[in-house]
């Protein structure tokens, strides 16, 4: 099984080759790319280099790179006075910056204290503590819930209740009644 993908391994590497440099017999020379592309180039420096013209050419594309760059515009665009103005008229934002930075130099030991530097070992037993802490959260709506229903049932009790000592007491009255019309006679 192994031979077979071997093979057609090297199979693909053949026709890829074969893609690649063309159709090289055996008796061909191996065609090496490097060298090839090594004697090229020279050839290119050469007549680059013999020319006048290319010579110039190739000392502007630096200059050419240098004007693209958006910072350059800006450096040409805005007189050193107007970048004096701008710094002014943000002054006052640059001193409350400053003052920020001050401020936060001056608490830097407090994020270099031992209590901020154990947060990765106490992170362990905060997440235990929040699953406690959510575990609790559902138990205490469970009971809630039973609360909930414990007094639905409590008041539908007490109105029951209620409503049956209304029908005795109203029954209690009518047989009193007669006695009472009986004991005034």
């Amino acid at each position: 099984m192994e031979g077979n993908s071997v093979d057609e391994l090297d199979a693909r590497l053949q026709a890829l080759e074969k893609r690649v440099y063309g159709d090289c017999g055996p008796s061909s020379k191996p065609v090496k790319c490097v060298e090839s592309l090594a004697r090229i180039n020279s050839a290119l420096a050469n007549t680059a280099n013999k020319r006048e013209r290319v010579k110039i050419l190739h000392k502007k594309i630096e200059d050419l790179l240098k004007y693209i760059d958006p910072q350059f515009t800006d450096y040409i665009a805005v007189p050193d006075a107007m970048k004096l103005e701008i710094i002014l008229a943000e002054e006052d934002f640059l001193r409350s910056q400053a003052a920020l930075l001050e401020q936060m130099n001056s608490l830097q030991p407090l994020l270099d204290s031992p209590h901020i530097k154990a947060v990765p070992e106490l992170s362990t037993k905060v997440q235990r503590l929040s699953q406690i802490h959510i575990s609790q959260q559902d138990q205490s709506e469970d009971l809630s819930a039973d609360v909930k229903r414990l007094f639905e049932e409590y008041n539908k009790m007490m109105f029951l209740l209620s409503k049956q000592f209304t029908q005795w007491d109203e029954n209690l009255k009518k047989l009193e009644a007669p006695k009472q019309v009986q004991i005034t006679d």
